[in-house]
């Protein structure tokens, strides 16, 4: 498959994850007497995922994040010269994503739109008012399991055909412990989207949510390899 057409895919797979999980954070989350709250929102993250690695699966293998490229790069399943262009068309699909939903909100009738973008943060910008030890933690701790179920739901010697079902409900399970940290990232492209467009704290603390994804899922590579021979499939 061209790499062209892998970064096509990337980009659309990212699209719909920040369209469909930040726009229910910012539709639907609080939406009068009948908001979807916490768990529908980690439910929605959990089925763009799901749905995408589906759909373009077979096409890039469904990344949709630069966490999981960098940890299957690092377990030898991805080859280093694509990782680049993944993470690039991960962030752009996330900034257009982000975008989509901005224009979607700030057309609320009668209402000039004043709210995020569903942003990742800490300190005075988390949702539960976590501080950044925490933050690092629970982020670094929540994307080192879903790399390494990605990993592991991915290999070649793994159940065929349930990778997405246990990779999506993986990531509903980390927004539902998480949300209230760091309104969950576990995805450097996913944070980079919304806080580009709002900027202000929410940019100021972007680099939390590239460095502790990536270090999460560098440890989930080797965690995995420490299991045995791992899949060698690149």
């Amino acid at each position: 498959m061209p790499l062209m057409r892998k970064c096509l895919a990337e980009f659309f797979g990212t699209f719909w994850l920040v369209l469909g999980g930040c726009g229910s954070a910012v539709l639907a989350a609080r939406f009068p007497e009948v908001g979807i709250g916490f768990a529908g929102v980690a439910l929605a993250f959990g089925l763009t995922v799901l749905t995408m690695i589906y759909a373009i699966g077979h096409i890039s293998g469904g990344h949709l994040n630069p966490a999981i490229s960098i940890g299957l790069w690092a377990a030898g399943r991805f080859p280093a010269a694509d990782l680049v262009p993944y993470i690039i068309s991960q962030v752009i699909g996330a900034i257009v994503g982000a975008g989509v939903v901005y224009l979607i909100a700030s057309g609320q009738m009668d209402q000039t739109y004043m709210g995020g973008l569903a942003s990742n943060g800490y300190g005075e910008h988390s949702p539960g008012g976590y501080n950044l030890q925490a933050a690092f933690i629970c982020e670094v701790v929540m994307t080192f399991f879903f790399v390494f179920v990605v990993i592991g739901a991915t290999d070649s010697r793994a159940s065929k055909g349930f990778a997405g079902l246990g990779i999506g409900l993986t990531l509903t399970i980390i927004h539902l412990v998480s949300i209230p940290v760091t309104n969950t990232s576990v995805n450097p492209a996913r944070s980079t989207g919304p806080a580009l467009l709002e900027g202000g704290i929410a940019l100021h603390q972007l680099w939390l949510f590239w460095l502790a994804p990536i270090v999460g899922g560098l440890i989930a590579a080797a965690a995995y390899r420490l299991l045995g021979a791992t899949d060698t499939r690149a």
